[in-house]
């Protein structure tokens, strides 16, 4: 339990009006205490006297004197009001009563300066009822879903068109061109042994057959063919009016072709530089260098425009393999599902 509320005492203007009140009041004491005869003290064998009348303390009375003058200084009023004190007073009493030679007991004086509010501020017996009060919710961090990391995807670049080339189909209607060629240059042959007498109708098949076996028939067909195919390869998907102006190259070459075999047919490695001149003079303006020149020259132009026309079809199909190219790309990459 807390202390009873403590009234605020009032403070003496002078102490030495106090120390003199005390003084006289201990003289007062003493000398009513002179005619009061003292009890007998009890021994432990016999019974102590219960008395009615409790015995007066000079000290005590000496100190009520100057509490009753300058209350507040010695002690605290409530603490010495018999409605405070407990139910064992009056023994308290008769135990003072049974020994005279027992001292006093001292109650110590109230502080000075304290107050009801100091006692109430420390006091335990509060009526006020505590109230639980939840604590304010800590705001939640936002919560960041992690980010799944996309894998990369390799999307391969489509690789730009390549070109097609005429040259291989130049080389292969070159292979058919020099099939022509060697048949009109054989029949050339013929020809002209016939008009000589040399070749009849009865020896007209070995008349066919032993040119077969000769360089003087086969350089000038194989000249021819390496001509055609090296202006397939030059003109490659060129206009058939290429073919038609440098067609006379591959007639130069027939023609040179024609020469070269009859020294290969003479042959020209046993021959002297006067005998190879005098056979090269006159295989220059002989029937069948002419008429090489002139099969080999009509031949390109028209085998020519067969590879032309090939050409034209492989620029068309390049032209579209780059449009689609193109479109490819500005369509960028894109998934299959």
């Amino acid at each position: 339990m807390s202390d009873p509320e403590v009234p605020q005492p009032e403070r003496p203007k002078d102490v030495n009006d106090v120390v003199d009140s005390a003084n006289a009041g201990l003289d007062a004491a003493a000398a009513a205490g002179a005619g009061v005869p003292g009890a007998p003290a009890n021994t432990a064998d016999e019974t102590p006297a219960v008395t009615t009348s409790p015995a007066v303390d000079p000290d005590l009375a000496a100190f009520e004197a100057a509490e009753n003058e300058h209350p507040g200084t010695f002690a605290t009023p409530e603490l010495n009001d018999p409605k405070y004190l407990d139910d064992d007073t009056t023994t308290t009493a008769s135990s003072w009563n049974s020994d005279a030679d027992a001292t006093a007991v001292y109650t110590p004086p109230a502080a000075y300066g304290s107050s009801a509010l100091a006692g109430s501020a420390y006091s335990s017996a509060d009526d006020t009822e505590t109230r639980i009060v939840p604590s304010e919710p800590a705001a939640a961090e936002p919560v960041v879903a992690p980010t799944q990391q996309q894998q990369p995807i390799f999307v391969q670049a489509p690789e730009p068109p390549r070109e097609r080339g005429n040259r291989g189909t130049a080389g292969g209607i070159g292979l058919l061109a020099t099939l022509a060629f060697a048949i009109l240059y054989l029949g050339a042959t013929l020809g002209l042994g016939a008009f000589a007498g040399d070749v009849t109708t009865e020896n007209i098949g070995e008349a066919a057959l032993a040119p077969l076996t000769t360089w003087g028939f086969w350089v000038p067909v194989v000249v021819f063919f390496l001509g055609f195919w090296l202006l397939g390869a030059f003109i490659n998907r060129g206009r058939w009016g290429l073919w038609v102006v440098f067609g006379i190259i591959v007639g130069l070459i027939a023609y040179g072709g024609h020469i070269l075999g009859a020294l290969f047919e003479a042959p020209f490695w046993l021959l002297t530089a006067r005998e190879g001149n005098d056979l090269v003079g006159a295989q220059l303006f002989h029937p069948l260098a002419i008429a090489a020149f002139v099969f080999a020259r009509e031949l390109t132009i028209w085998f020519g425009a067969w590879v032309a026309r090939s050409g034209a079809r492989k620029t068309e199909l390049n032209a579209e393999a780059q449009r689609e190219y193109e479109r490819t790309l500005e369509a960028g990459p894109t998934l299959s599902r």
